[in-house]
């Protein structure tokens, strides 16, 4: 009797454990991370855009993407992009100033991981 008893509050352990373990998550499918503009014109804004899918079981929403410093926007998606569809998030950038450049951008939401970081490199000539 002790043993099914045992047994029986082993099994009911383990399925409540496995219950509470599954949470539905977005997450971000990229199809990639990084862009490379190469050689770029000084003070001639260069955009980057960045696709994604959302790959999880909820919608996916980017509370805030931004650009690690000023002289990069972002444009993201304000409504919440759907399992299985596939949106964009646009990083613009315009150099001040000559010389090789490797920026971020950080997104924040709510997929499996909260931060996401893209990044965007070159160099700007005269």
């Amino acid at each position: 009797m002790k043993r099914i008893l045992f047994f029986g509050v082993m099994l009911l352990l383990a399925a409540a454990v496995s219950t509470s373990a599954y949470r539905a998550a977005a997450l971000f499918g990229w199809m990639q991370t990084s862009h490379d503009f190469g050689r770029i014109q000084q003070s001639k804004p260069v955009t980057a855009t960045f696709e994604f899918t959302n790959k999880g079981e909820v919608p996916l929403v980017i509370a805030n993407a931004r650009g690690s410093c000023g002289c990069t926007g972002v444009d993201y998606p304000k409504a919440a992009v759907m399992p299985g569809q596939t949106s964009t998030i646009k990083a613009t950038f315009n150099a001040a100033s000559p010389g090789a450049f490797n920026k971020t951008v950080t997104v924040e939401s709510n997929a499996e991981g909260g931060i996401a970081t893209l990044h965007i490199k070159g160099e700007v000539i005269r």
